[in-house]
Formats: structure tokens, C-alpha cells, sequence
């Protein structure tokens, strides 16, 4: 029984590893889309492009801290914790930067009503 359950997580954690991946792949393809646009309409907003890649960065740092915990419950030595905790450090640390710079952003893209 142990067996099966090792197994379900470890083909879990792949799933969603691989949606991580997928949406750093779609967060690529939207900015790339949000550049082009801007440049047929002669309007560089760098400001959307990045955007719009950071939001879809901190949806699969999510996804990747996911599968990494994953990962730990199959094999919980103190190596892999240890090692969880040092990712889990970094990719908190990447997602709460980039939840601040998103919200910056995101004001200076509000135009002023006074």
C-alpha cells in the first residue's frame, strides 16, 4: 500500500512540475503576444510585457514549491529537508518580489483621476 501511495505522489508531483513548466511556456507566449502588439501599434509598453510574464513567474513559483514539497513527503530525510527549505527560502523570496513589483506596476499603470 505504501508503495502505491510513493508512486500516485511521485507521478503528482510530475504532473505538477510540469504545469509549473507550462505556464513559464504561456506566461512566454503573452508577453511575446503583449511586444508584438505594441510594436504594430507603435506603443512599446515594456511595462505590460513584464507584467504579464511576472504574473504567470509567480503563479508557477507556486507550482514549483508545490511539486517540491511533494517531493519531500515521498522522501522525508533530513537532506531533503534541508534542501526544501533552502528552495522554499528562494522561491519565497522571488514570488514576494515579484508580487511587490507587480503591484507597483500595476499603479503606475492606473492614470491619475485629479
Amino acid at each position: 500500500m505504501e508503495h502505491l501511495i510513493i508512486e500516485w505522489l511521485n507521478k503528482l508531483k510530475l504532473i505538477v512540475e510540469a504545469t509549473g513548466g507550462l505556464l513559464v511556456g504561456i506566461g512566454f507566449i503573452l508577453s511575446i503576444r503583449v511586444y508584438l502588439l505594441g510594436l504594430f501599434r507603435n506603443k512599446n509598453n515594456f511595462t505590460k510585457v513584464r507584467l504579464t510574464l511576472a504574473r504567470y513567474l509567480v503563479l508557477a513559483l507556486e507550482f514549483q514549491l508545490g511539486a517540491d514539497i511533494l517531493g519531500t513527503a515521498v522522501s522525508p530525510n533530513w537532506d531533503t529537508i534541508g534542501k526544501l527549505a533552502a528552495i522554499a527560502v528562494i522561491r519565497t523570496l522571488l514570488n514576494y518580489f515579484l508580487s511587490k513589483e507587480i503591484a507597483k506596476e500595476e499603479l503606475t499603470l492606473i492614470p491619475n483621476k485629479d
